[in-house]
């Protein structure tokens, strides 16, 4: 149990939202799959972006992803979490071709460059 405890402390929380949560749903599925695959303590997850706040008031998470057809949004997010958590608009290209391990990357690589500002 004591390490299993351990895992869970340092499990990052990437969270995607979009419109209403479908299509960001299996990307976030997918970028599980690969997080596990890589035993990468790491839980995607996909939620509407109109919950964001409640999501954010009972999880810390690491890194918010925005799916590509909210992009609109990523200013108002940004401004209103980007001092504590990083923020980013996922890849069209990306999104499209449903390349979760690419999506992964950068939101690992966004978590870092946050980490060392």
């Amino acid at each position: 149990v004591g390490s299993e405890m351990c895992i869970r402390d340092s499990m990052k929380r990437v969270y995607l939202f979009c419109d209403n949560g479908m299509s960001t749903s299996m990307m976030a599925q997918r970028m599980q799959d690969v997080a596990d695959s890589h035993n990468l303590p790491i839980e995607c997850k996909a939620f509407s972006y109109k919950i964001i706040q409640d999501i954010i008031e009972k999880n810390t998470l690491d890194c918010i992803l925005i799916g590509p057809q909210t992009k609109f949004l990523f200013d108002e997010i940004n401004k209103k979490y980007g001092d504590k958590t990083p923020v980013m608009v996922i890849d069209p290209t990306d999104y499209g071709m449903m390349d979760a391990e690419k999506v992964l990357k950068k939101a690992i690589v966004q978590m870092k460059k946050f980490k060392n500002k």
